[in-house]
């Protein structure tokens, strides 16, 4: 769905990454279009349908092709509210983790949409991703090829190339960028680059980027010269999503924030419920791409949700701030959830030990979620290790008032 190639300049002693996406893909879209104008097309669709479930899906594929991984996150998540047994969302969601480098997240997600009919065709170019990350390439390199079938065929060309250069495949890896090349494709010329990196020869590959990007050579040397020396699961961080390991302790990571692009998607996401100013949104110029900045690793996180105190339940009541929760169950009876809740937490009292219940009211239905979360993966790794719920996570929106339930 999204193609990310990572160059990289040194300037004193640090070095920025920035990511740049590759020519539009069309997976996301029955339509030869950029992605700004498909997901322009889908809002527009969305703005008098919120719940159109194919234009859901095609504006999260749009969102992840310009490198929105949050929005599109928010347009899987709306997707799979609408159609909870459609493998779509949750093959989407899958990409979103993998774009977010949380390959473990994006690999749960992937079983998902396979246990609900997705064919390997239509995710593997990203669950691919997920096992290079983790420096299995050997079974990244099956889902790329079963992904060369399938909507996203050029993008997986162009990851199993870079996967089988970081395997020590050069002659293997050019020769799958053969097609691509033939046909004048500027991703698999940066790719080409990227391969020729990946396989020591820094050099020709300095001069590939040149000819691909001219006037590139001096800021993009130091990256090619030192991606070499990364591990496996950091080469294919670097070379697909712009992450590279800091020099000095391996625990720091340089990365750029998704380019921004007209329209913001979490403006479109706002109004999409509220159905103003969408067509202004559509037609606003892009802001300056955003710079990278340096963040450290975040340590392994455990899944949990903290009792509400008496100022948080306030914060809850109002429900103006979107937060992540975990839906349990929902209904047009809301009085019906407390009960429902009980009984659930009965069946699962470990895991409910100090969770709070809450009742989140929307329009058109009534929640049973408990939360909030700091994140998805926290969220879903709490939903595996439920018995017997079909829990999945929800995020509220503006409008939405959550109230927790008084007696557990």
């Amino acid at each position: 769905m999204r193609f990310c190639m990572a160059l990289a300049g040194c300037a004193a002693a640090a070095a920025t990454i920035s990511a740049v996406p590759a020519a539009a893909q069309t997976s996301y879209s029955p339509y030869a279009e950029t992605p700004s104008a498909a997901l322009a097309r889908y809002v527009r669709t969305l703005a008098s349908d919120p719940r159109d479930f194919s234009s859901l899906i095609g504006a999260g594929r749009a969102a992840l092709a310009l490198g929105d991984a949050q929005a599109a996150g928010g347009f899987f998540g709306r997707a799979d509210e609408v159609s909870p047994n459609s493998p779509l969302p949750q093959a989407g969601m899958g990409a979103v983790a993998v774009a977010n480098g949380d390959a473990q997240t994006g690999l749960t997600f992937f079983a998902r949409a396979q246990q609900l009919g997705a064919p390997l065709a239509s995710f593997g170019a990203d669950r691919g991703l997920a096992y290079d990350l983790l420096g299995q390439q050997s079974q990244a390199q099956a889902d790329y090829r079963a992904a060369l079938g399938g909507t996203d065929s050029d993008e997986a060309r162009r990851r199993l190339a870079m996967s089988l250069a970081i395997s020590g495949k050069k002659t293997e890896a050019l020769q799958t960028l053969a097609p691509l090349q033939a046909k004048g494709d500027a991703a698999g010329a940066r790719c080409r680059a990227f391969v020729l990196a990946l396989s020591g020869d820094s050099k020709a590959a300095m001069v590939a980027i040149d000819a691909a990007m001219p006037g590139s050579w001096s800021s993009v040397s130091p990256f090619l010269q030192r991606l070499p020396t990364l591990s496996a699961g950091q080469k294919a961080a670097a070379v697909n999503l712009g992450i590279f390991p800091d020099s000095s302790s391996g625990t720091a990571y340089a990365y750029a924030a998704p380019q921004s692009y007209a329209p913001a998607t979490s403006q479109v996401i706002a109004s999409v419920d509220q159905l103003s100013g969408v067509e202004d949104s559509l037609k606003a110029p892009p802001p300056a791409p955003a710079q990278p900045s340096w963040t450290t690793n975040p340590p392994a996180r455990v899944a949990y949700a903290a009792p509400a105190t008496k100022s948080t339940a306030s914060a809850a009541v109002a429900g103006r701030s979107k937060k992540i929760w975990l839906q349990l169950a929902s209904g047009p009876n809301a009085d019906a959830l407390p009960t429902q809740f009980k009984r659930i937490k009965s069946r699962n009292p470990e895991m409910f030990d100090g969770i709070r219940g809450y009742v989140a009211r929307s329009e058109d239905r009534s929640r049973l979620v408990i939360g909030p979360f700091k994140n998805s993966g926290d969220a879903e790794t709490f939903a595996e290790g439920l018995e017997s719920v079909n829990a999945f996570r929800w995020t509220n929106s503006e409008t939405d008032t959550i109230v927790p339930i008084g007696t557990n």
